[in-house]
């Protein structure tokens, strides 16, 4: 191991931790103007050139090119975020924004989703300069704001306002894959290629208002619940991505269970295999649409007019247009259904170079592992970098101690990353960006 790559990138991680980096989904999100600025004094202090760039006041992404050895290859993108969900200190068992180590794990907002990869590539980066290594094709680097929130004000801003950035560019890596799981007591590692759509909707219901004590059969809260109610009910129907069937399938292999596709139980148990990681992976055998809010009235002996509520909704790739028009079904004639957020569902080959990259890196640092490709139930960057014909990869590679419950960290509380995990990590990325 690299101990000064390893180093840089513990040090730079609890540094972007310590910026608060928190992104509401509105005016009130902050401190990623403060974190892009530092990027920016680690890129420069490397001879770089980083562009700096605001959708918005406050809102900053930063993007570099660093030029390879052979142009003729396409460039590769590799990105990360800076920007953090909210996290409630009262809730925690340490200060989300103090980058603490305790017990051998990195506590804090961020640490896994995602300024562990952050510090990853930037302490990556560093080494290269030290050494005077230069990748083998050109690397278009960026660290972009808003992606909790979408990536409206981020990549989506950049991608439309900026696409020369990502010229030449035909694949990219970033969050969510190449975590260690275990099978059936072999360690395997994921790898994000595929991620399911978005579609966030809300849902407006009208009614006769009137005296909470009369009787009513056009009450707008009614219509709008037993809407939410048909929504989160339906069932919907099993479609496997090809994706989704090559994990399923090297789960098989690792357990000997039964690969019967066709079979529901069958595909419960191999899921289940997995342990506490079937969380990201489980929902994507078929859409998902859950409700997450609802909003009426004032008073309670007045009936409103209306009532409002939203549901998320996760289309499988190539079912989003098919999956809306069946919950405007659902939701009936007193509801009206509106689109608050779209965006694209993903699925990109697990049999190309990039990956084979990938399997080399993890292959050195961990040579009985195994290599399996899964599909996101959340959503990334990647989205933004399709709309220019831009695949993308899942790739922040961590090799977790048996029992750490590493995909409850996401979003959740007390979110940690253990610290030998993130040492490790740079390694196998260092050499993965060396040999793509």
């Amino acid at each position: 191991m690299d101990t000064q790559l390893a180093d840089d990138a513990l040090a730079i991680t609890r540094d972007l931790i310590r910026f608060a980096t928190t992104n509401t989904g509105d005016e009130r999100s902050t401190g990623e103007r403060a974190a892009a600025e530092y990027v920016v004094g680690l890129l420069e202090d490397l001879g770089l050139e980083p562009g700096y760039y605001e959708s918005e006041p406050g809102r900053a992404s930063v993007v570099v090119r660093i030029e390879g050895s052979d142009a003729t290859k396409p460039a590769l993108v590799l990105h990360g975020h800076l920007d953090v969900v909210p996290a409630d200190g009262t809730e925690w068992d340490a200060d989300p924004f103090a980058a603490e180590i305790r017990d051998g794990e990195l506590w804090g907002r961020g640490a896994v989703d995602m300024k562990d990869m952050d510090g990853m590539i930037l302490s990556v980066l560093r080494a290269w300069h030290r050494a005077g290594i230069k990748p083998g094709r050109d690397l278009v680097v960026a660290f972009f704001a808003d992606e909790e929130a979408g990536g409206r004000l981020g990549s989506h801003w950049l991608v439309t306002h900026h696409p020369e950035l990502f010229h030449g560019a035909s694949q990219a890596v970033s969050e969510v894959g190449g975590f260690s799981v275990s099978v059936a007591g072999q360690r395997a590692y994921l790898v994000q290629t595929a991620e399911k759509g978005i579609a966030w909707l809300r849902l407006i219901s009208r009614g006769t208002p009137g005296h909470g004590s009369a009787i009513n059969t056009d009450n707008a809260v009614k219509h709008l619940v037993e809407a939410l109610t048909r929504i989160a009910a339906h069932p919907w129907p099993v479609r496997l991505t090809p994706t989704v069937r090559a994990l399923l399938q090297g789960i098989s292999e690792l357990t000997g269970l039964r690969a019967d596709l066709d079979d529901p139980g069958a595909l419960h148990q191999l899921f289940d295999a997995l342990g506490p990681a079937q969380r990201f992976v489980a929902a994507s055998t078929s859409t998902v649409a859950n409700p997450t809010s609802l909003a009426a009235g004032g008073k309670v002996n007045v009936i409103p007019s209306s009532a409002v509520g939203t549901v998320d909704m996760r289309p499988l790739p190539g079912a989003a247009e098919e999956a809306l028009a069946l919950v405007k079904a659902l939701a009936g004639p007193s509801v009206r259904v509106e689109l608050i957020n779209q965006d694209r569902a993903l699925e990109a080959p697990f049999d190309t170079p990039v990956v084979d990259a990938m399997r080399l890196a993890l292959d050195a640092a961990d040579p009985t592992c195994v290599v399996l490709p899964y599909m996101l139930a959340g959503g990334t960057d990647g989205k933004a970098l399709d709309r220019l014909g831009i695949k993308s990869y899942g790739f922040v590679p961590l090799k977790l101690p048996a029992g750490f419950d590493f995909t409850a960290m996401f979003h959740g509380v007390n979110e940690r990353v253990p610290v030998d995990s993130l040492r490790w990590g740079a390694g196998v990325l260092e050499h993965f960006l060396r040999n793509v």
